[in-house]
């Protein structure tokens, strides 16, 4: 991999406020605008009329006209007039769809040991993705070598425009500057925003990893609380996480999210150091199957992936040896969401991350240890709908939010940031 070194600069304070300014807050909430509420409901539905629109979204049909000529001259939009009813007189009776060919966004997931550059269209759909490891060292020679890789893989897109990049990563963000602390990679105050803004030449997005997947359920579709209802996401993979969804809206601290890793929990057969992150990450599964002798010291056999393989073999003691690691993660993650939820007491509980989903057989014991352990009234508890893929999804959504929050003025932004580019 080429690695481009950013410059340094000689007037860092006028130049910091000059590239935050292509630095934007992300909007994983429900649609609240006019423009944006018709945008969702022909995202949805489409093709749709106008007066589906309207219903659907609860406009007068003067608001929705208005909307779609503004949507349909901003391109974002387009008009279906194949699909016009037999019979039907005006325009306004022609159909409209999302116009997703000429856009794409592209999304940046930065996790502990992979990052994943994922370009999506205008549905949140994925048009293709890639995987490179996340680079370890000099924080400003791991954001040059993370630009330069974005660079390049946008540099294949030429049918289509880019319009925003969102980035997903754990640790402490700040969503307004786009600056990160991450004390596993090594990163104190990383200026991850206006790096890559700084790189691309477009608008930047950037949000803790957790509320990126929790607003990737609410915006794409997949398990979307009702109004004036509340949510709790629960991740778990090579770290753990939590987000709050309330009233339509990914709740974020001005001071950043919360942590549950130093959570208390107790495992003599996971050991780790009584703390939650500690206990139940991939690398603490690992180190407990390598101690026991399920898994050798090192080596190509000696990872998660050799883990679970070994686990569903028909018989043998080292199956068995290893189904109970992995039921024994579930119970310890099944009380930490009962916790969580006792004293949050959301009307949703979401859980998602491979943890949950590279593993499903431990889902029996995962909501049975939730059940023993919660003192309040029984609760469902839902998988994520993305699968394996939700990393990917949440940074795709980060890249959409502003889009979807405001399309028009998403578009907008866009335009003036490869103006400036230009000039």
């Amino acid at each position: 991999m080429t690695v481009t070194t950013l410059p340094i600069d000689p007037h860092p304070r006028t130049n910091r406020r000059r590239v935050i300014a292509n630095v934007f807050p992300p909007a994983l909430r429900a649609p609240e605008s006019a423009a944006a509420a018709v945008f969702a409901a022909v995202r949805h539905r489409g093709p749709v009329a106008r007066d589906v629109v309207a219903s659907v979204s609860g406009l007068s049909i003067a608001t929705v006209n208005r909307q779609v000529s503004a949507l349909l001259d901003a391109r974002l939009l387009r008009e279906r007039p194949d699909l016009s009813v037999p019979g039907a007189i005006g325009r306004p009776r022609i159909p409209v769809e999302v116009n997703h060919e000429p856009y794409l966004t592209l999304g940046v997931h930065i996790g502990a040991r992979t990052t994943s550059i994922v370009a999506a269209d205008l549905f949140g759909r994925t048009l293709d993705a890639v995987e490179t490891a996340t680079p370890t060292g000099d924080q400003a020679v791991g954001l040059a070598s993370l630009a330069d890789s974005a660079r390049r893989y946008l540099s294949r897109w030429h049918r289509r425009r880019p319009l925003w990049i969102g980035v997903a990563i754990g640790g402490v963000v700040d969503t307004a500057t786009g600056h990160v602390d991450h004390a596993r990679l090594g990163w104190s105050q990383a200026p991850v925003g206006p790096a890559l803004a700084r790189a691309l030449g477009l608008p930047v997005s950037v949000a803790p990893h957790v509320d990126a997947m929790a607003g990737a359920e609410l915006l794409l579709g997949h398990h979307q609380p009702g109004s004036g209802s509340s949510g709790l996401y629960f991740y778990a993979r090579e770290t753990v996480g939590f987000a709050q969804v309330i009233d339509g809206r990914v709740h974020t601290p001005s001071g950043g999210p919360g942590t549950i890793a130093g959570l208390p929990v107790q495992s003599e057969l996971l050991g780790g150091t009584g703390q939650l992150e500690s206990t139940v990450s991939d690398e603490a599964i690992v180190a407990a199957a390598r101690k026991s002798g399920i898994l050798p010291a090192d080596g190509p056999n000696s990872s998660i992936t050799s883990l679970r393989r070994i686990a569903r073999q028909d018989d043998g003691s080292a199956a068995a040896d290893a189904r109970e690691l992995f039921a024994e993660r579930a119970r310890v993650l099944g009380g930490a969401v009962a916790l969580l939820r006792d004293m949050l007491n959301p009307d949703d509980v979401l859980v998602g991350g491979q943890a949950f989903t590279e593993y499903p057989e431990g889902m029996k014991q995962f909501r049975a240890a939730f059940s023993e352990r919660s003192l309040l009234p029984p609760r469902q508890i839902k998988v994520t709908g993305f699968g394996n893929r939700v990393q990917e999804f949440g940074a795709g959504v980060v890249s959409l939010s502003g889009l979807y929050a405001d399309p028009l003025g998403a578009l907008r932004r866009s335009d003036n940031r490869r103006s400036l580019v230009s000039a």
